[in-house]
């Protein structure tokens, strides 16, 4: 989240700075996108990845994965990533769109 947070900073303050086309800024739906994806992951303590892959490793190391058994619990994993990614996309237009009122 942090990572993509200042990659999001960074090229805002490039599109501003340089005579880019206004409509180069919705460029910044991906970065805000991932760095929201990762805070929501983080504030749910849910791994989207994990969510569409069917698999968990609450018990094991990191690296370690067992696979989700039951159909149903994929089934409201799977959602949840979608719920995740969702929220990520329009969190990521919205800022997206809200740079093209920017002046300069």
């Amino acid at each position: 989240g942090l990572i993509s947070t200042i990659a999001a900073v960074i090229l805002l303050a490039f599109l501003l700075t340089t005579d880019a086309p206004h409509a180069w800024r919705l460029l910044l739906v991906l970065p805000i996108a991932s760095a929201a994806s990762g805070f929501l992951q983080d504030a749910m303590h849910f791994c989207a990845g994990f969510g569409f892959k069917g698999v968990l490793n609450i018990i094991h190391s990191a690296g370690i994965t067992d696979n989700v058994q039951l159909e149903e619990f994929r089934r409201k994993d799977r959602a949840k990533a979608l719920q995740i990614t969702g929220f990520a996309l329009l969190i990521g237009t919205t800022v997206a769109l809200i740079s093209l009122l920017l002046p300069l």
